[in-house]
This record gives C-alpha cells, sequence and structure tokens, in this order.
C-alpha cells in the first residue's frame, strides 16, 4: 500500500519545453588528457604543504587562443588503503596508502568542455582538505591554490616554452576564465574569484602577485556557503541537488540571494535546483562503482538501514543514477560556460527561470530562477531604503527563533534553502514575506517605501516558495501606481516540490512571470509602480514571496564595483592569573568607497549576538570592536569572542569571522581516586569518589578504563550490572554476557561540574539467584592524552546467597 507521502513525492514536476540550444551536446573537437604536478606549497595556517597537481584536458587543433576552464573538488576524505575500506584525512598518505584522486573525479565534464574549445585543468586539494580547520575552513587557502595555478597558466601562456609536457600545446585565453568548485570547492573558488578583484590581507593570502586573469564566472555545485559572502559582481550558476545528504540545508542558495543590493546587480546569478541528484556523484572519485577508493551515496547517511525514502533512495521515482546525474551536472557547466564566457545570450533561458530545459540532463527534472541580468529591482524585503509595508501578510525573519521567524525550525511544512542559517541566532536585515491566505479574495498588499520604475521591462518576475507536495496554488497579480490606478497582470499558480521527511528544504522559490502590458493598456504610470497586490484564488494556502522584479530578455556586461573589502582577522591572547587588559579585534579594510556592513559580536559567557548596521572605507569610524580579558588562577576552556560580519551595501567579506580567543594558561587540576563503596553484596552500587585539586571553571570529564583483572579471578560481566546503565556504554547489549574488559570501547566517563571539586564513579550492580564467587572490575583512570593516570584501582562484588 502506497503512502500518502510517497504519492507526493512521486509527483514530479512536468517536463519543460526544450531551449533552443543544448549545451550538454558534444562538440567538434578530439581531446587530449595529461597531468603535470609542480613543487609543493606552502600555504599561511597550513602547517603541511599543499600539493600542484592538475589533470588538464584540451582540444586537439582548436585554433586560436581558448578560454581556461578550472575545476576544485571539495572536502573528502584524503587516502586510502587499498584492498580495504580504510579511508583516512592526513596529508601527506602513510605508508602504504595512497592519495584518493578526487581532482580526476570531473574529466566527463572537462571532455564535454574541451570538445567544445575549452582547455580544462582539474586541481588537487588533499592537501588543504586535510587541514582546513580554520575559521574560514579553508575557503582562503583553496583560494590560494586556485589562484597560484592560474598564475602558473598565466606564465606558460607568456613563455609557452617552459609548459610542462600536459600542458604544451595549448593555447589559452586567461581573459576567459571559468571557475567550477563542488561542495567545499565552490566556496573556494567563489573566494578566489573574490580575492582577484579585491586582494585578501597580505599575511593571509597564499598568492602574492597580482591577477593576470579575468574570471568571467563560477559554477557551484552543491556548494557550501559557511561564509554566506557570495561575489556580486561576477556572473554564478549554483547546482543545488534536491536529495543532497552531505549539505542537506542546500545552503548554496546564498549564492543568488545575498547578492541583492550588495553593488549594481548587472551580475546574473542563477540557481539551478535538480530533483534526484545527491551530493557526491557529480565526482566520479566519490562515486560507488566508479571510484579507485571506497565510496558512498551520501543520502543514504540519512536514511536507517531497510527504511526506503520514496524521492531519494536509489530506484525511487525521480532519483536519478549516477551516469544520468554526472550527464545533467555536465550539461549545466556548459551552459554556464556558454552563457557567461562564450557570451551566447540563447542560453540564458536554460538557467534563468524562464522554464526550459536542455534536453542533455534529461531525465533530470530541473527548475530555475534567478537575480541579477536584465533585472531590476521592484519590490524586496530587504530594500536597502528601508522595509516595504506588508498588509494581509507578514514580513518575516529568514533566520529567527520562534513566530518571528518565517519557517520554524519545527512543525512547519519544511526547510528552505533560502534561510540557511549563518550563525546568529536572529540575524537581522533578512526577511521575505509569509503569505498564509485563509480564505480567496483577501490581498497581500507590498508597499515599497517609494514608488519603483518598471518602464522598458517586458514583465514582472516573482521568485515565490510554496510548501512542498502541494498542489494548485493560485493567485492573481495587480499592481497599482502612485495616482491609485490599479491593473491586473495575470494569474500565477504554483505546485510545490515533492519531499520527504528526509529529502527537506524543498520549499525553494520558483520564478513566476507576468507581462507588464495590462498595466500600459490601462494607463498605469509606470514610472511610479506603489503596490503589488496578491490575491488568493484557492481557499487556504502557504507561501513565501522572496521577492519581485521587473525583467527583459538580454544578458546585460557587469563590470566589477569598486567595492570595499573587509576582513576579521583573530587575536589570540593569554588570560593571565589577575587583572583587566583590553584588546582591539583585527579588522583589515581596503577599498577607496564607502560601504554598509552587518556586525555580530557574540557574548563567550551567554551565547547571545547583537547585530548592528556598520559604515565601512574612507572617512568612517569602520568596525571597532574592543574585548576585556579577566586574568584569574583558575583552570578553565579558552573561551572565543566571535564577531562575524557580512556585506549590505557597497561592500565584500573575505574572512566573515574572527574575534578574540582567550587562551586559559592555568593548569589543569590534579585527578585522585578514592574508593566509597567498592566491597559490597551484589545488589549494591560500586562506588569511587573523583577529587580534584580544585575547582575549575569548566566541567571537568575524567575517563576511567575498564581493564583485565589479573590473577585468574573471576571478572564482573555485562550480566552482573545495570542494564540500562549497560546500554549507556554499548550500542548492543552481548548475549551471552562477556567481563565487562572486553567490552568495545569500554570507557566510564565521569563528567566533575564547572565548580565542584568531586564526583562519584558508580556501577551499578544486579542481583541474581546464582550461587557463584566473589567477582571482581578493575578501573584504570587516564589522563587527557589517554595515558594512564596513576595505579589501577578495583571493586569487589559478594555473592547475596
Amino acid at each position: 500500500m502506497r503512502t500518502a507521502e510517497a504519492d507526493a513525492a512521486s509527483k514530479l514536476p512536468p517536463k519543460l519545453p526544450a531551449g533552443t540550444v543544448d549545451p550538454g551536446r558534444a562538440g567538434s573537437y578530439a581531446t587530449t588528457t595529461g597531468e603535470y604536478s609542480l613543487p609543493s606549497l606552502k600555504l599561511p595556517g597550513l602547517p603541511t604543504p599543499v600539493e600542484m597537481r592538475g589533470v588538464v584536458v584540451a582540444p586537439k587543433e582548436a585554433p586560436g587562443k581558448r578560454p581556461l576552464a578550472l575545476f576544485l573538488h571539495g572536502r573528502h576524505a584524503t587516502c586510502y588503503t587499498p584492498g580495504t575500506d580504510d579511508l583516512d584525512e592526513s596529508w601527506p598518505c602513510a605508508k602504504g596508502s595512497k592519495p584518493i584522486p578526487s581532482h580526476r573525479g570531473y574529466l566527463r565534464d572537462q571532455k564535454l568542455l574541451a570538445s567544445q574549445g575549452y582547455v580544462t585543468v582539474s586541481i588537487s586539494a588533499n592537501g588543504i582538505s586535510a587541514q582546513d580547520d580554520l575559521d574560514d575552513e579553508g575557503a582562503q587557502a583553496r583560494s590560494s591554490l586556485i589562484r597560484n595555478h592560474l598564475g602558473r597558466w598565466a606564465d606558460w601562456a607568456a613563455q609557452p616554452a617552459s609548459a610542462p609536457s600536459a600542458v604544451k600545446g595549448t593555447k589559452t585565453d586567461l581573459s576567459k576564465v571559468l571557475l567550477i568548485g563542488h561542495s567545499r570547492g565552490g566556496e573556494g573558488v567563489n573566494r578566489a574569484a573574490m580575492d582577484s578583484l579585491y586582494p585578501p590581507p597580505a599575511a593571509q593570502d597564499g598568492y602574492r602577485s597580482k591577477a593576470r586573469w579575468n574570471i568571467r564566472g563560477t559554477v557551484l555545485i552543491a556548494p557550501t556557503a559557511l561564509g554566506q559572502n557570495p561575489v556580486p559582481d561576477i556572473p554564478s550558476l549554483t547546482v543545488l541537488p534536491g536529495c543532497d545528504g552531505d549539505i542537506p540545508d542546500r545552503q548554496g542558495q546564498i549564492y543568488t540571494d545575498g547578492t541583492r543590493g550588495v553593488s549594481r546587480g548587472k551580475a546574473l546569478h542563477s540557481s539551478v535546483y535538480m530533483i534526484g541528484a545527491n551530493h557526491n556523484y557529480f565526482n566520479t572519485e566519490w562515486t560507488p562503482g566508479q571510484a579507485k577508493a571506497p565510496a558512498s551515496d551520501d543520502f543514504l547517511e540519512w536514511v536507517p538501514p531497510g527504511v526506503h525514502d520514496p524521492l531519494c533512495s536509489p530506484g525511487a521515482t525521480g532519483r536519478l543514477t549516477a551516469d544520468q546525474q554526472h550527464k545533467a551536472g555536465a550539461t549545466y557547466i556548459a551552459a554556464a560556460a556558454r552563457l557567461f564566457v562564450a557570451g551566447d545570450d540563447r542560453v540564458r533561458q536554460l538557467v534563468d527561470g524562464t522554464g526550459r530545459r536542455a534536453p542533455s540532463a534529461d531525465p533530470a527534472r530541473v527548475l530555475t530562477h534567478a537575480v541579477g541580468g536584465n533585472r531590476s529591482a521592484v519590490f524586496l524585503p530587504d530594500d536597502p531604503q528601508g522595509p516595504p509595508k506588508v498588509t494581509g501578510a507578514r514580513l518575516c525573519h529568514a533566520v529567527a527563533p520562534g513566530n518571528s521567524a518565517c519557517i520554524g525550525e519545527s512543525g512547519g511544512p519544511g526547510y528552505s534553502p533560502h534561510f540557511a542559517n549563518w550563525g546568529p541566532k536572529l540575524e537581522a536585515g533578512r526577511h521575505a514575506i509569509a503569505l498564509d491566505w485563509k480564505k480567496p479574495g483577501t490581498a497581500a498588499r507590498i508597499t515599497p517605501g517609494k514608488p519603483v520604475a518598471v518602464k522598458g521591462a517586458q514583465s514582472l518576475a516573482l521568485r515565490i516558495a510554496v510548501p512542498p507536495n502541494t498542489s494548485g496554488t493560485r493567485f492573481d497579480v495587480h499592481v497599482k501606481d502612485a495616482q491609485g490606478k490599479r491593473a491586473k497582470l495575470g494569474t500565477v499558480q504554483i505546485d510545490g516540490l515533492p519531499g520527504t521527511d528526509r529529502a527537506r528544504h524543498t520549499v525553494w522559490a520558483q520564478e513566476r512571470r507576468v507581462p507588464l502590458a495590462p498595466a500600459t493598456t490601462a494607463g498605469l504610470d509606470l514610472g511610479k509602480i506603489a503596490h503589488l497586490e496578491l490575491t488568493p484564488l484557492s481557499p487556504s494556502g502557504r507561501a513565501w514571496l522572496m521577492d519581485a522584479w521587473s525583467w527583459k530578455p538580454g544578458t546585460p556586461a557587469a563590470p566589477a564595483a569598486p567595492l570595499t573589502r573587509v576582513d576579521i582577522g583573530r587575536l589570540t591572547v593569554k588570560e593571565g592569573d589577575s587583572g583587566s587588559r583590553t584588546y582591539q579585534v583585527p579588522v583589515h579594510t581596503t577599498g577607496k568607497n564607502t560601504g554598509t556592513v552587518r556586525l555580530y559580536v557574540t557574548d563567550p559567557d551567554t551565547g547571545k549576538t547583537t547585530g548592528k548596521l556598520v559604515k565601512v572605507g574612507p572617512h568612517t569610524a569602520g568596525i571597532n570592536v574592543t574585548v576585556k580579558v579577566e586574568g584569574n588562577t583558575r583552570y578553565g576552556e579558552d573561551k572565543p569572542h566571535d564577531v562575524l560580519v557580512k556585506a549590505v551595501r557597497g561592500t565584500v567579506i573575505g574572512a566573515h569571522t574572527g574575534g578574540i580567543t582567550v587562551k586559559d594558561d592555568d593548569p589543569m587540576p590534579k585527578v585522585t581516586i578514592k574508593p566509597v563503596a567498592t566491597d559490597v553484596t551484589e545488589g549494591a552500587p560500586l562506588t569511587w569518589r573523583i577529587t580534584l585539586s580544585e575547582k575549575a571553571d569548566t566541567d571537568i570529564e575524567v575517563p576511567a578504563q575498564l581493564v583485565p583483572v589479573p590473577g585468574g579471578r573471576r571478572e564482573l560481566s555485562t550480566a552482573d550490572v545495570d542494564q540500562e546503565w549497560l546500554s549507556q556504554l554499548v550500542d548492543e547489549i552481548p548475549n551471552p554476557a562477556i567481563p565487562l574488559s572486553k567490552v568495545p570501547d569500554g570507557t566510564l566517563w565521569t563528567t566533575i561540574p564547572a565548580g565542584q571539586a568531586t564526583e562519584d564513579l558508580i556501577i551499578p550492580t544486579v542481583r541474581d539467584q546464582e550461587k557463584e564467587p566473589a567477582e571482581y572490575v578493575r578501573l584504570q583512570l587516564l589522563n587527557s592524552d589517554e595515558q594512564p593516570l596513576g595505579a589501577p584501582v578495583e571493586g569487589t562484588v559478594r555473592d547475596a546467597a
């Protein structure tokens, strides 16, 4: 019997009409493949040098200089041991293990582009993946690696004789560069694009020369957006997989949404929602059956064994096979190349919400929307001039606790990529408009701070989302001008995306356009549109309006504006034993123009984050955050005073987080253990008291390992202790019983709360009906390095009979 969820999940969006061009078709050039390996690179913040390796696929006998497409893989295991399932994240790989060739996972994409006339290179970043435990999760390091490769390509273009054999014979035009990044690689290429236009602080950067290339666009495949700092003036295409098990919130949507209002708004930023795609299968080296190292279907990490998800489990309706997914991904990479680099405007309809498909991506069901390009903002929930007035609906927070949020953490219809969390529990200045229609005819009206112009536009484009698995949400769209004239532009219908309990985050906005001709016919003043009205036709329903734009065809030039760049640094200081000291959070600002950022400061004691708008650039006070540090002699944890920053207007953000980290410089109290009740009758608890030499400012976790009892004495078994207590120690209670010292990872943890000096370690025993000799248990305290601390202690349990 099919469930309602299964029925809903099987209702995929209808197959869209084919576009006028299909960028997924192979081109006319034969291709050649080779690899280069250069001396390793030392990057700031990474202890071990990073490899400089690339696999090159280029067209044969292509005339003239060719555009360059560079691929960067994401964060993955770095090493594997052939013949085993062993993976690790070390670098360099240990003896007997081999590097996972993640950079070879895009060869199909490279061959497609090369057949169309592009020189392509995919670079290895295992050394960064193994060392990216940093504030920015390695984004700056990945950017430095990319730009070092581009710098070498610039050298080889200038001096062809110096090029390695894999590059010889290629002629590249570095004024036409496309960057493609997958997962963390997506965030890396976004940062490389930013750093090429707005150089980072020299101390943080691993590339010290000027950019000798021009990045025409980026392709971000299932990317992370941990910094939520997209580059506004470089076109981008972001692929969002509907069955992503690695980044299930699909936070890459921010590379589209986060560009609104920041700069000139002429660069096209497209989101491509690919139903049935997971995270890993865009890379063949992360795909089971195709990879050299062990690989997995990442979505299955969300599904318990034996459970079938009706949308995303292998074989489910709409779920793509590995080959289908990779082909669809390659098609949209080629679409971005053809639009952003080759300037073929016919491709735009495949990626900008027009509602056309590329047949080469079949059978994938793909939806798109976009901002920027030939759009002009009409109704933005986060208008720089101030939020609009909303009646009959609710201006909601994208990220907020409680009822002010657009969609709650629980009890809502699902999650939304548009509302991906960034850090603060309440993020000011980031909104949508929540529509909750109770009955037909009740209009929601959105009124901007001042009338807006739509002259010369062809349509009004709305990005609007509805709950998953819903159908038939319909509403009329009206506009009014400043004189009160009103015109109906059309009727819109939206069906929700398929979703399940595990395939969430499907509240994703679909683009709908209504013609502006009716407003012209009705004599409205298109230079002063004052209101947008959405009137429901269905009995009830929910929807979220992300924004509305005046739209006309075409892809305009998008020159980069001279934006001010902000990077937050981190200063590490010692706590000290007494007194107080004040420190300034390091901030690096460059640029000749004034801009605005939103600054968030987190209190480490309360966890509360406060935000405010700050002007940065010349003739401003800039960012000024000071931290007062009180010294003491009590052991505690390091205390981070974190600062986050996000672009609002006229700015780009490099390092989005930093602050002051106060290092505790007091020694950990000495730990001792003494018997309290260690010779007991079965049914009574064994008890030891663990004592600190002095109280601490943080909880102290004390491990005690169960070790074998010497001398051939009978050991306390898993059947002799309380089974509920035992279930917290083992995943599955052994049957038959085994000695406690043979329990896998048999370590007992005792937590001594902050401000206390003692806590009891207890082993609850149970009484049975068997007559048996005394049984023993032996414990060895361990220090923080898991080394023995003092001599072992023992307990004895005697028969109650």
